[in-house]
């Protein structure tokens, strides 16, 4: 990939740039222009995925592993984001957001660049990464591709294990048009009555039970599902005539509309919601082959009650997510070199396994996952919490979590179980995992859990842990507060930190959080924490004044997304009074950098590799003279400093500071998986030879910890 590679997102506000610069020193411009889109910042990230899966120097199984991650993103981005601005335009809401912008006009630029980047995903998997994968004898193969032979053993799979899950749905007076679920993949039919030559709409689900692609027996070849269904659709048909069939992919509105202030039962007003998301959400998105004929097209369109601009055609494959299935082969070699996470060395002890109340009660412990072990730390932490019987107490926070064997949660049914006092505040309202935290909400229950739900009319996105211990004729707290999910899955995917403690004040602070959340009362004040939405965001826009005032100042910012509008103003105006700043953000980027008198002297840039940065780090001053760190789950957005629970803890030691400091300079050197925004919102490539964060972590990783996790 060169230097030269950019994304472009949307066109500029007619305003120029020289619009943006304040009329005095140290003032803020109060034109929208000086804020990026926020729905068009995301396509942009989207797009810097999609770079990835073009990269030819990522292995090939990567690369389609990217292709599909950049499917399911557009998929949650229709159903959250495009779902909202449809909501607003119906309300007859044309009020522009912050950067000029009304929803109808922000849709219409969306479908122009979804538009472009499905024509790049169609493009990349059919002339390049097909014909690859050919030469490793994986081959996505058509039905017309298979000789009799093939045919007729799909044919008895098809008789054996498809056709009995299959419900063909027709509509006619009798029956109306069927519900089509979210996301489902399923087959337009249209069928000719031979004895009254009346054509008639039929629609064939494919049901998820089924595997996307269907392996043939040598291994190498694989058929998509709808077109194996589609060569013996006449089977659900008998007496009749085939006249067409088309695949087609439906897209609901995913919100829940849940009025907790109504609702004396939060658990069954989720439910409810559920319930509402899986029968009567809107249809947003209307994805269909291309090879599909006006009258049926309009058929669709038409009970769906969607618009010509709610529907994509496809040329080719549709839900690229399912692509996942082929990330899944055994097949090593197309993969990145698998990286075992390191045991702290701290936590390594001479004659098995450490006693992690004694190493954090010596010195405070900060975790860098997936470099450091997250089974070897975390889980290892409160796995030894369940089962030390001078542990009293056990209180977390649970807001995504893994399978139905999820390790932690077995500790917290065990300690339960053995009469210790455990507390789960489990976040239901965890988008897309509302059903998952139902169930083990009542697993919990039932194995003694006090199961807490949080506060009305906040989500609650900490991720904290809390131990009470006794020790001899005293009472200790150990905490762990840190910036992802207490998910074993994902921690050896998702780059985050964590912080380890025994310290007095944490666990006081910790105590009235969580009191907070469990009960009615309002804390007094705290003394190493940072919550939302009580005292995080005056903290931090006083770090950045207090850089400003400074003269010299210095900032460097770590997070996933970045459009508190607030925030970004206090960060222009630090900019203007003369402070260096260095945003490392992932995601969304709504602040506009580079720009003379306004943003001159802040760099964003994004990092995008094989981890997905999830962190959140926070330094103010200048590394070594007094500088403020901070981590933890809030991003700077105005959802997490306003409407939710969040928590940033402060870091005082500085051996710990030195490797929040570590993470910072690796993000902001030269770096192969770096992205920099310019001006006037396009991303490019900084260095695309030089070496990535990811294997500079890891070496250290290995520098720093003798003895690899088990």
């Amino acid at each position: 990939m060169s230097s030269s590679i950019e994304v472009t997102p949307g066109e500029l506000l007619s305003s120029s740039l020289d619009a943006l610069v304040p009329a005095a020193a140290g003032s803020i411009s109060t034109t929208p222009a000086r804020f990026f889109n926020r729905e068009l910042s995301w396509l942009d990230f989207n797009r810097r995925v999609l770079a990835l899966a073009e990269d030819p120097r990522q292995p090939l199984l990567e690369r389609v592993k990217y292709l599909a991650i950049v499917s399911t993103n557009l998929d949650e981005f229709f159903q959250v984001r495009v779902a909202g601005l449809n909501a607003q335009v119906d309300a007859g809401v044309t009020q522009p957001a912050v950067d000029g912008r009304t929803p109808r006009e922000q849709l219409a630029e969306i479908r122009v660049h979804v538009l472009e980047q499905l024509r790049a995903q169609e493009s990349l998997l059919q002339k390049e990464l097909v014909p690859k994968l050919a030469e490793q004898r994986i081959r996505l193969v058509d039905w017309s591709q298979l000789d009799e032979i093939d045919r007729s053993r799909l044919a008895r799979i098809f008789e054996d294990e498809i056709l009995p899950v299959l419900t063909p749905q027709s509509v006619d007076r009798a029956h109306p048009f069927p519900y089509i679920s979210n996301l489902s993949l399923n087959l337009a039919v249209v069928v000719r009555d031979a004895a009254t030559g009346e054509n008639r709409f039929a629609r064939v689900k494919v049901p998820r039970l089924l595997p996307r692609f269907f392996s043939l027996p040598d291994g190498e070849r694989f058929l998509p599902v709808e077109q194996l269904i589609a060569a013996h659709i006449e089977s659900l048909f008998p007496g009749m005539e085939i006249v067409s069939h088309h695949p087609f992919r439906l897209t609901l509105d995913a919100e829940l509309a849940v009025d907790e202030d109504a609702a004396r039962d939060l658990l069954a007003a989720i439910q409810s919601g559920l319930h509402r998301r899986l029968r009567l959400n809107d249809a947003i998105r209307l994805e269909i082959d291309k090879t599909m004929s006006g009258k049926v097209r309009d058929v669709l369109v038409s009970e769906l009650e969607l618009t010509p601009d709610d529907v994509y055609v496809m040329d080719g494959l549709l839900d690229l997510g399912g692509l996942w299935a082929l990330h899944g082969l055994a097949r090593p070699d197309l993969k990145d070199e698998p990286w075992q996470p390191q045991t702290p060395s701290r936590l390594v002890a001479e004659n098995g396994k450490a006693d992690l109340f004694r190493v954090i009660s010596e010195a405070d412990v900060l975790l860098h996952h997936p470099y450091d072990s997250f089974r070897a730390s975390v889980e290892a932490f409160l796995t030894q919490a369940a089962n030390d019987p001078d542990v009293l107490a056990i209180k977390h926070t649970l807001y995504r979590t893994s399978g139905r064997d999820n390790p932690i949660v077995r500790a917290l049914t065990r300690a339960a179980q053995a009469g210790k006092e455990v507390v789960a505040l489990i976040e239901l309202k965890a988008r897309f995992d509302e059903g998952s935290n139902i169930e083990w909400a009542r697993r919990l229950e039932q194995a003694g859990v006090h199961v807490v739900y949080g506060i009305v009319g906040l989500k609650t996105h900490a991720k904290i842990a809390l131990v009470v211990r006794r020790e001899g004729s005293r009472i200790r707290r150990y905490c762990h507060i840190g910036t992802g999910n207490y998910n074993p899955t994902t921690a050896d995917t998702y780059e985050d930190v964590g912080l380890l403690s025994a310290r007095p004040e944490l666990g006081q602070d910790l105590t009235e959080v969580f009191n907070y959340l469990t009960g009615c009362g309002r804390p007094q004040g705290y003394r190493k924490l940072l919550v939302a939405p009580a005292t995080m965001r005056p903290r931090l826009l006083e770090e950045i004044r207090r850089e400003a005032e400074s003269g010299e100042g210095q900032i460097a910012i770590k997070v996933n997304n970045l459009s508190d509008e607030i925030v970004i103003d206090a960060l222009y105006g630090a900019s203007a009074a003369g402070t260096q700043i260095d945003l490392v953000v992932r995601g969304i980027c709504c602040l506009r950098p580079g720009v003379p008198g306004l943003s001159e002297r802040i760099r964003v840039r994004s990092i995008l590799g094989r981890f997905l940065e999830h962190s959140r780090v926070f330094r103010f001053g200048k590394p070594g003279r007094g500088a403020r760190y901070f981590l933890g789950s809030a991003d700077l957005m105005n959802r997490n400093l306003e409407r939710r629970v969040e928590t940033l803890v402060q870091i005082d030691d500085p051996a710990l500071q030195a490797r929040l400091e570590e993470i910072l300079v690796e993000n902001v050197a030269e770096n192969s998986l770096a992205w920099s925004l310019a001006p006037e919102g396009t991303w490019a490539k900084t260095a695309p030879e030089a070496p990535s964060s990811h294997e500079r972590f890891q070496r250290l990783a290995r520098e720093r910890n003798q003895s690899p996790s088990t």
